[in-house]
């Protein structure tokens, strides 16, 4: 269904402005994308919407890009980032049976959200710190040559936070 324009998202005064600063410029999509991320934690889809009307790019554009670079999320993450490394070292090392424990420990499956909006779990190909294989983060939080009796103390330590 297309939205009329009287049905248009208000933005921020911040992201407004910035989408009107890169209209015109090269690139301004991916930018302007990447600032409603980082306004949001994802993109929204009225403001998708709002975006293919202020710059006249087709809807249809904006999210080819938003689904083809793995950076844009599509739905709402959950207070807690989980991220399990599934980077080769991490791989080989147990990042698969990790992501398959968080999984079955919080009913969620990769790349979505608890019912509660508390968690949010995917796979990321590297972060960086293949001698402490397999590493996840929370948050941002580095956890290394994690084992799978670990999460629940883990999980335990952000819950509720």
């Amino acid at each position: 269904m297309f939205e009329k324009e009287t049905d248009a998202v208000v933005l921020s005064a911040s992201l407004s402005s910035f989408v009107s600063e890169w209209k015109s410029k090269p690139g301004n999509l991916i930018m302007i994308l990447h600032k409603v991320q980082e306004e949001f934690g994802y993109i929204p889809r009225e403001v998708a919407l709002e975006l293919s009307r202020r710059l006249d790019v087709p809807l249809a554009k904006i999210y080819g890009v938003i689904t083809f670079y793995h950076f844009f999320k599509l739905s709402k993450p959950g207070k807690h980032k989980v991220q399990v490394c599934m980077g080769t070292a991490c791989y080989l090392k147990g990042g698969e049976d990790l992501l398959r424990n968080f999984e079955q420990l919080l009913s969620l499956p990769v790349n979505s959200s608890t019912e509660d909006g508390e968690f949010s779990l995917e796979a990321v190909r590297c972060i960086g710190c293949c001698g402490l294989a397999p590493v996840m983060t929370i948050d941002g939080e580095v956890f290394g040559k994690v084992t799978a009796d670990q999460l629940p103390d883990i999980i335990a330590k952000f819950k509720g936070v």
